[in-house]
């Protein structure tokens, strides 16, 4: 019992040390690193027919919701939910393998 204590606390303690990552998550800091600047960015649109910002570099990808102006989905219509449109493998040579 005493070890099992021992163990969730040093998990604990783990994990909240983990949480004082201050790491730029702007940059990819993969073998061919750069800032995601540079990257080539498509869109893909989810189930409910709003777009996102996609890039896939060939060993990480990124996705963030594509807002307005005023912090609002955009919905463009570009392509039908559940697909993925433009040039976001594209900004890095390392190709993708699936």
């Amino acid at each position: 019992m005493k070890l099992m204590r021992g163990l969730l606390l040093l998990g604990a303690v783990a994990a909240v040390a983990a949480c004082d990552n201050k790491v730029d998550k702007t940059v990819d800091r993969g073998w061919d690193a750069k800032h995601l600047s540079q990257l080539k960015a498509g869109i893909w649109v989810d189930p409910n027919g709003c777009d996102h910002w996609i890039i896939d570099d060939g060993f990480e990808g990124y996705l963030s919701q594509r807002l307005d102006k005023y912090g609002k989905p955009v919905c463009s219509g570009v392509a039908p939910p559940g697909v993925a449109t433009g040039p976001f493998k594209q900004g890095s040579p390392v190709k993708d393998q699936i």
